[in-house]
């Protein structure tokens, strides 16, 4: 069973830029999906970005295309989400997560099966 660790979370300030990691154990991420989403408090989860691990398609919603950039190391087994330009309203804990079930719905969080532990997100104005 795959197990996922979220690293690069911290503070930075607005115009920077971070890199978060997404580390599988237990399994090779094999033909899933994988998708990074973020919660701010008081908010629901929303989806940020996925890609696919054997074809290395990528989706992004509307508000970080441009900025947000996703791949993957296959030899490492493990997905990025490289950040720029980030704004205060970025600020959030982001997951990562892997969808498993192929039919399931990319940008839905009730499609994806296993999720990290989450790495914490601020940018300040």
């Amino acid at each position: 069973q795959v197990q996922l660790v979220e690293t690069g979370g911290g503070l930075v300030q607005a115009g920077g830029s971070l890199r978060l990691s997404c580390a599988a154990s237990g399994q090779t991420f094999s033909n899933y999906r994988i998708g990074w989403f973020r919660q701010a408090p008081g908010k629901e989860r929303e989806f940020v970005t996925s890609i696919s691990w054997n074809l290395g398609t990528t989706d992004y919603a509307d508000s970080v295309k441009g900025r947000f950039t996703t791949s993957r190391d296959n030899a490492l087994n493990t997905v990025y989400l490289q950040m720029n330009s980030l704004k205060p309203e970025d600020t959030a804990l982001y997951y990562c997560a892997v969808k498993i079930r192929a039919y399931a719905l990319p940008r839905s969080p009730n499609s994806y099966d296993r999720w990290g532990q989450g790495t914490q997100v601020t940018v300040s104005s």
